[in-house]
This record gives structure tokens, sequence and C-alpha cells, in this order.
């Protein structure tokens, strides 16, 4: 797990995890965190040489060279997708459908559609939590049925119970976050957290 550490990231943190923050700036603070993240998650991408002619000269540039396709895990992941694709504007986007039922807190696919390029691309997928990291386990199995060269996960806030999991189910997948909390509580919310991400986002409680 990489922590991403950045002012401009813990700035926008510290408004998204105050209760008093409403949707629309919970919103747009995400979406500049994102935009941070995906900086750092695409950090080691590789390139490839290309000619290019500028109004002066012909000069030697880099493309990326690999299909990138961004999975935002649904609801809360569609939260981050506007910051990543601001980074980069050239990823497809997949979509993920999870919930975590209440009683068992086990996760429950209902959605899931992908781009062709998932295929030996590189898949990032994104949310803002990661709990109990079941959910991302069981994403990443699913996404790994379409042989993509490389998954990451890219959350906000994270818990060393999830990290461990997933890092256990998965230990060839890279994870990002920009931080760590303490712990899970009972009802399997991270403390302190933000509360429920996608609520938040979308002002539904």
């Amino acid at each position: 797990m990489k922590i991403i550490n950045h002012p401009l990231i813990a700035h926008q943190l510290t408004i998204m995890r105050d209760k008093n923050t409403n949707s629309s700036t919970f919103r747009l603070c995400l979406r500049c965190l994102s935009f941070f993240l995906a900086y750092e998650v695409t950090a080691n991408l590789k390139t490839k040489k290309i000619k290019v002619h500028t109004p002066i000269s012909m000069a030697i540039g880099e493309k990326n060279k690999t299909p990138i396709v961004l999975v935002p895990i649904l609801r809360a992941g569609l939260g981050m997708v506007d910051g990543f694709k601001e980074a980069i504007p050239f990823a497809r986007i997949g979509h993920i459908g999870m919930y975590r039922e209440e009683k068992t807190q086990q996760p429950v696919q209902y959605y899931a559609k992908f781009p062709k390029q998932i295929k030996n691309g590189i898949v990032i997928i994104l949310d803002p939590m990661l709990a109990t990291g079941k959910t991302i386990a069981r994403t990443i199995d699913l996404i790994k049925k379409y042989h993509p060269q490389k998954i990451k996960f890219c959350s906000v806030v994270s818990c060393r119970e999830g990290i461990e999991y997933v890092s256990k189910c998965h230990p060839d997948v890279e994870l990002y976050t920009a931080a760590i909390d303490k712990k899970l509580n009972k009802n399997k919310y991270i403390v302190p957290g933000l509360g429920d991400a996608g609520d938040r986002i979308f002002g539904t409680k």
C-alpha cells in the first residue's frame, strides 16, 4: 500500500471528513483530490517514443503505451471518475455495481460492464473507501477473468484490516490511498473515516 502524501490532498480530505460539509462541496473536494491521486497512481506507466512536428521543427515525444481502463465501484466510485478522467482523458471507463449485504457484510454484485480494452490493459479500480476489503477483493476476482496486464486500486481512506485482506487475496495488485485510519467500528465503517461516501456524494442521507 502506497500512501500518497501531499498538502493539497490533506486539505481536501480534511474538508471531506467534516460532517458539516455539504454534498456539493464534498463532491468538488473528491474530484480535486482524485486528480492528484491519479497523478501518483500513473507515475510508473510505460510510454513509447514518437515523432511529432512542432510549429518550429521535429521533436521526440512520448505517449502512453498501454490502454487504461477506469473501473469505479458503484455508487461511491463514481465520485472519483471526473478527477481521474481530467488527468487521464484517453482512459476508457467500465462500471461494476457492488453493495454490502448488511447482515452478512458480504459483497453482492448487481452490475458489470467493461470496454474491450480491459483485456491486456491497465485497470484502475476506484472506490473512496477500503474498509473490510471484501468488495474490493471480489471486484478484482471478476476483473482478473478479463486478463488485464495490470490492476491497481485507489481509495481515499483505508484501514489496516482491509489493506491486509486485499493484499492477502491479491498480492499482485498495487494499492494506493490518501490516508490509513485507525480501525473499523461494529458496523464496519472506518473510524474516524468520513461517513458513508455514497450518501455524502449524492446527498441521500
